[in-house]
């Protein structure tokens, strides 16, 4: 029995590639001729650069930067070729990087990343491939702009303040400044999403609570959000308000698009490409793939969609192990994906799920590979 292994990370549990070797423990604990086929994935979303820089073999480089709090932050990035820079946000700006108290999207800011930009410039990069998942802020981007040298003044032509909350002192931006290296640059971001920047499914309304927000908080946020769409279309001249996937990681893809001119690329179907899954996938008896939590957002873009709809086109069972299931959509299902289980085998806290994430991932899929085994499966 061929089974393709595919998982996403447990986000602050387990990396893509750990969650890989849980699950190929699991099937051999019982099955000892199955042939499993570890193709660790990534969305645009955490664990994105480090497959990427695997993959292509790109080197890793180190650089100390300023977290999304303030505080310093080593970050690590792919260099391949000396030319193409590999990027995430979560590595530099990532919820993970913050404690659950701590989190506020008011003033969580992306300045870190626009500092490993130049880091990364400073090495003669000339092309950057940037995921765009797991940030901890809601600030538009203008962090990232100000540390590339962009003028986002306020009213009395001061740079307006780090975090969410400067989103409200926006009275005009320049791109003048920008370090003049990056006319020579190309941009490609990798979004896990698709969410445009302002509404109902926008960034903030759809990730800031998730961010440490709460009501008071969304409300100040979508309307900083709302005005930053305005002075962009306004100086600018690009209306980045409705574009997919500018709502990602807390409105920085409409930086990229608005500031950079990013290519946007949906993260799932750039890694399925360059891993050559879906030949893996042709093969295959099941499929097992899995992530940390799934939701209705799961159909859009993710990891698992993109796996789902393999699994589909192929007419291969695609099997997914969760921490969490709150899918309540019957087309989670018709997507392709074939069955669900969580690997939680009683009643834990949040942290003792965590810590113990592989134990409990590698039992529940050897209990799955054991029911297939009964099945005449072989």
């Amino acid at each position: 029995m061929r089974i393709v292994v595919c998982p996403d990370s447990f986000k602050e549990s387990m990396t893509a590639t750990q969650a890989a070797n849980a699950i190929e423990k699991g099937i051999q604990n019982v099955c000892k001729t199955c042939e499993v086929v570890k193709v660790p994935l990534a969305d645009g979303g955490e664990g994105t650069a480090a497959i990427l820089t695997e993959r292509l073999g790109a080197d890793v480089v180190e650089a100390e930067v300023t977290g999304p709090l303030g505080d310093r932050v080593v970050a690590r990035y792919g260099l391949l070729n000396e030319k193409t820079a590999i990027m995430d946000v979560a590595s530099v700006i990532g919820l993970e990087l913050v404690p659950e108290e701590k989190r506020n999207p008011l003033h969580a800011s992306s300045y870190g990343l626009g500092e490993l930009i130049v880091h990364a410039l400073d090495r003669g990069a000339e092309a950057f491939i940037i995921g765009l998942g797991g940030s901890a802020t809601n600030d538009g981007g203008i962090g990232m702009m100000q540390a590339l040298g962009a003028e986002i003044v306020n009213a009395k032509k001061e740079p307006v303040g780090f975090g969410g909350k400067g989103l409200h002192e926006i009275a005009n931006m320049n791109i003048d400044s920008l370090d003049s290296r990056l006319k020579q640059c190309t941009f490609t971001i990798i979004s896990d999403v698709d969410n445009v920047l302002i509404g109902p499914k926008g960034a903030t309304y759809t990730y800031g609570r998730q961010k440490g927000a709460d009501d008071a908080m969304l409300e100040q946020l979508e309307r900083g959000m709302e005005h930053f769409a305005e002075v962009v279309k306004r100086d600018l001249e690009i209306d980045v308000a409705g574009h997919p996937s500018a709502g990602a990681a807390g409105g920085l893809g409409a930086a990229f698009i608005a500031f950079l001119r990013a290519n946007v690329k949906s993260g799932i179907d750039y890694i399925i490409e360059l891993t050559g899954l879906e030949k893996e996938i042709e093969q295959a008896a099941f499929v097992f793939t899995g992530e940390g939590k799934i939701d209705d957002q799961t159909l859009h873009g993710k990891t698992l969609s993109g796996v789902a709809a393999l699994g589909k086109k192929h007419h291969v069972p695609v099997i997914a192990f969760v921490g969490a299931n709150l899918v309540e959509q019957k087309a989670f299902y018709e997507s392709g994906i074939t069955a669900v289980f969580s690997i939680l085998d009683k009643p834990l806290s949040l942290q003792e799920s965590l810590a113990n994430g592989a134990r409990l991932l590698e039992k529940q899929v050897e209990n799955v590979v054991r029911l297939l085994l009964s099945n005449g499966e072989k």
